[in-house]
């Protein structure tokens, strides 16, 4: 049985500012300047320049630049006694300078500066140039070493099957060969430069690394025994060297611990990734870091300043403020027709929507400095002295509580940004940590006590490294209340390997 009945219900609503406003606390310093020329495209009553009549305002003061009233009558272009009197005079009462975000401490230095792009080979094209030095046979054989040459990827190994290079060959060239010629191909070119080049696995990477100094060596006559072992313990052996059973190797090779040590060292030269040195590869893209906040230490006081880049020139479109004085004029006297108020509401739109992003982005500002001032109050001894053991227990109601800022509002402020200081970039997100309680009951931040375990493994005896129930009897010695499963849960989180892999000779 259906039934109407009528409720009331509170519902929290964003507005299109407030949602425009949070995409742009996301969005870093980086990408932001794209995100302002996307908009400048998409709206042509937002401008950018300076109006040099006007005078220049901190974006932080609280000054008129905050005046503006939006218009809140409901448009309606169907309504003959639709009239516009009431918004032109507001806007025009409004101060468009009030709009101008530059910075009064802006410095000519900012100013941006392209980057130059090398014009080098890839490394597909380096390997492509070897070619001629390969005896093939004719441009049958020349076809398949391209497309082995195309399949090998950015570390330089080749981690396609034979039969699929088959595959790709018979369906995009309508060449028909066998496993046996693919195979032969590849040997050639795993002779290519760098060495290693073409590998299927690491072990045969390193064995073709090997064998081409041997060959080198052998030439000259002055071959290295070391050499001869190394290759021995990376055919037979690779197993029991990358668990680094050392005691195992030497009681299998009937050699002493010294001789081994040779071995390995020799191996150890190797390059595990023979492409690592060709960065201009085409695929890769290289990431610069923009910061968004800039700490100098000024005689002992800290001093925070907001990226120029966050600061731009953006102002409401002159010609789109006239057309609003000419309409006024125009219409003086009489009643506007269909064609002036379709123009005019088109106008008024695009000038509110200028209006909120510009407020945006001045809130956005005002949101990351007044975010990022409250990390640096809290962490002032760290900024002071860059000594990571001073970072306080910070989590992301802590600094809400202190700007009265929501936590998702300080998390998107967080994310992806920041800051320089004098002991390097940080990233934000790397100042927030959970708390340890040490034994006497004071907290202390978990980066601390990762960086006295970083100290701890980097100071042990190599021949015989700190298992993870050593290394907590170590840190409870040092006051930290740790478990040993809590030990090994930073360990991960600090890349290093269990005792056993950072064994060395």
């Amino acid at each position: 049985m259906l039934r109407q009945t009528i409720s009331q219900k509170l519902l929290q609503k964003l507005s299109p500012q407030q949602i425009q406003l949070m995409k742009l606390l996301q969005v870093p310093t980086a990408t932001l300047e794209q995100r302002i020329k996307e908009e400048l495209e998409a709206n042509p009553a937002l401008d950018e320049g300076v109006d040099h009549a006007a005078d220049v305002q901190d974006e932080f003061s609280t000054a008129e630049e905050d005046r503006f009233e939006d218009s809140k009558q409901e448009d309606d272009q169907r309504d003959d006694n639709y009239e516009l009197d009431d918004y032109l005079k507001d806007y025009m009462d409004d101060d468009p300078s009030s709009y101008k975000l530059r910075s009064n401490n802006y410095s000519s230095d900012e100013e941006e500066k392209t980057i130059p792009i090398p014009v080098e080979h890839t490394f597909h094209e380096y390997l492509e140039q070897q070619l001629g030095m390969l005896n093939l046979k004719d441009d049958r054989e020349q076809s398949i070493a391209y497309q082995i040459i195309g399949s090998i990827d950015d570390d330089g190994y080749l981690r396609r099957e034979p039969i699929s290079i088959i595959d790709d060959l018979m369906f995009s060239q309508n060449i028909f060969c066998t496993e046996a010629e693919i195979l032969n191909i590849l040997k050639k070119i795993q002779r290519f430069d760098p060495p290693g080049i073409g590998a299927r696995d690491l072990q045969e990477c390193l064995q073709i690394q090997l064998e081409g100094k041997i060959e080198q060596y052998e030439e000259e006559e002055t071959l290295d025994e070391s050499l001869v072992l190394a290759l021995r313990i990376i055919n037979k052996y690779f197993d029991e060297f990358t668990k680094k059973h050392y005691e195992k190797l030497m009681n299998q090779l009937n050699i002493s611990e010294e001789k081994l040590k040779e071995g390995v060292d020799e191996i150890l030269k190797l390059n595990p990734k023979p492409a690592s040195g060709y960065s201009t590869n085409s695929s890769r893209s290289i990431q610069y870091i923009v910061p968004d906040f800039l700490i100098r230490n000024r005689d002992g006081e800290l001093e925070l300043t907001l990226n120029g880049k966050n600061a731009p020139d953006l102002r409401i479109n002159d010609q789109y403020r006239d057309m609003l004085k000419t309409y006024k004029s125009n219409t003086k006297g009489r009643r506007a027709n269909r064609e002036e108020k379709e123009a005019v509401l088109f106008i008024k739109q695009k000038i509110d929507s200028a209006k909120w992003f510009i407020d945006a982005i001045r809130q956005r500002q005002r949101t990351m400095y007044n975010t990022m001032y409250a990390i640096l109050q809290y962490q002032y001894d760290y900024f002071l002295t860059g000594d990571q053991k001073k970072l306080r227990p910070m989590i992301l109601k802590d600094i809400a509580d202190i700007t009265g800022l929501d936590i998702s509002t300080v998390s998107r402020v967080a994310n992806s940004k920041f800051v320089q200081t004098e002991f390097g970039t940080k990233r934000l997100k790397g100042f927030f940590s959970e708390s340890l309680q040490t034994n006497s009951g004071e907290e202390v931040s978990t980066i601390e006590v990762k960086k006295i375990l970083k100290e701890v493994i980097e100071a042990e005896d190599k021949r015989k490294p700190l298992s993870d129930e050593k290394l907590k009897d170590i840190l409870q010695e040092k006051d930290y209340n740790i478990a040993r499963r809590t030990v090994a849960k930073y360990r991960e989180q600090l890349g290093l390997p269990v005792a056993r892999l950072r064994k060395e000779l």
